[in-house]
């Protein structure tokens, strides 16, 4: 059966070292082959959908704080109902960190031990302790971190947070594939397979017993979907889910004002008339210095990877096909003579599917600006922009002792 499905698919190179495994290592590899989705080696990377891309209006600063006590109570009602779950898209590995780690557990901290999972949690906990309810927290995980968040979590007794609250569920993989197609072993005894992205952090949700029962035990429905490497964004914040609910709208998304055009962030807009997102290398100079009717960029406001979704929304689009990204990457492997080869450029091709594409099953959006010092602190690199140390600045000055 194994030998087949390989055969079909032109992969049978997953067996080279088969005779070489003990009993215990082969039922493993076979586990792995059958459960991988081989149906990602189809993806073309060409396949994300093009149409015409037109500005869409975003709610200003200015706007929010004329109707934020408004929205505030809105949102803490909704809040104090427990239909709002929080999502943390964990998955990652803190790598260009220089850490082995996941992400979460980097130490930001210069005089006490600060944890990035920490800044999240505490966070939140400025919500419960404003609504007065505990708020559904959900973490999705990766098979190449999963063990060591859980631990490091429990062992941090969850930073103050109510485990009963906390359900953690793994991201789904897809396989790696040289350049020529053909999957990858990590080892001999092991396929080479990646996260499949941060779009279908749904499906693997619902693929979660616990996290699915806690879902519907609260019969959750709003999901404030966010990344991990943000320390100041706030999450599951009333005013953003009351002015998402007031309006009426499918999703909510929060957004900055960018500081130049050209700044290297998602941009806002519609497409053929739906809310999407236009990366910054599709946006053309025209794009970026047009100008609307009072004058401001009409593509200025930058997506920060926090969105509240309708779960009646993803209900219904959970069985949609999401467009598969091709990224190239650097990925270990076993060379044709068994031998582990580390490589120094991209050797292969990792599928992906992003949160991003989501957005363009939906009827409505709203773009809700943010202060970006206030909520925008990410933490992509060790130094520099968008760095750790660019993040404890921003905390600092926010009133966060580190």
């Amino acid at each position: 059966m194994i030998k087949e499905k390989l055969e079909k698919w032109g992969q049978t190179q997953l067996l080279k070292f088969e005779n070489e495994l003990t009993e215990e290592e082969k039922t493993a590899l076979y586990k792995q082959i059958e459960d991988l989705d081989f149906s990602y080696l189809n993806a073309s990377g060409d396949d994300v959908p093009k149409g015409e891309i037109t500005p869409i209006k975003a709610m200003t600063i200015t706007e929010i704080e004329n109707q934020r006590a408004k929205f505030e109570e809105e949102g803490l009602k909704i809040l104090a109902r427990q239909e709002v779950g929080a999502l943390l898209l964990a998955g990652g590995m803190g790598t260009r960190l220089g850490s082995d780690n996941p992400k979460g557990m980097y130490n930001i901290g210069i005089t006490k031990d600060v944890y990035i999972f920490q800044r999240l949690i505490e966070n939140l906990l400025d919500v419960v302790k404003a609504c007065g309810k505990p708020v559904p927290l959900f973490i999705m995980t990766s098979d190449k971190n999963h063990k060591a968040t859980v631990e490091f979590l429990k062992e941090h007794k969850y930073f103050g947070y109510d485990e009963n609250y906390i359900k953690f569920f793994m991201q789904e993989t897809a396989p790696c594939v040289d350049l020529n197609g053909k999957i990858l072993l990590e080892e001999k005894g092991v396929v080479a397979t990646s996260p499949n992205g941060n779009g279908g952090w749904f499906n693997s949700l619902l693929a979660n017993d616990e996290a699915k029962a806690m879902l519907e035990k609260f019969n959750i429905k709003w999901l404030n979907v966010f990344a991990v490497d943000n320390v100041l964004q706030r999450i599951a914040d009333p005013a953003f889910v009351g002015a998402t609910a007031c309006g009426g709208y499918e999703i909510g998304s929060k957004v900055i004002r960018k500081v130049d055009p050209y700044e290297k962030v998602g941009v806002m807009c519609n497409k053929n008339g739906k809310p999407s997102i236009v990366e910054y290398i599709d946006l053309t100079e025209e794009m970026a210095l047009q100008v609307d009717e009072n004058g401001e960029r009409a593509y200025n406001f930058g997506v920060i990877l926090n969105y509240l979704f309708k779960v009646e929304l993803l209900q219904e689009i959970k069985d949609k096909k999401l467009p598969i990204h091709i990224v190239t990457k650097k990925v270990p492997y076993v060379d044709e003579n068994g031998q582990k080869v580390t490589p120094e450029v991209p050797n292969a091709h990792k599928f992906e599917m992003l949160c991003v594409d989501m957005i363009e099953f939906a009827s409505s959006c709203l773009p809700f600006e943010v202060v970006r010092e206030k909520e925008f602190a990410p933490i992509k690199n060790k130094t520099g922009v968008d760095s750790v140390e660019s993040a404890q600045k921003l905390l600092i000055q926010n009133g966060y002792k580190l």
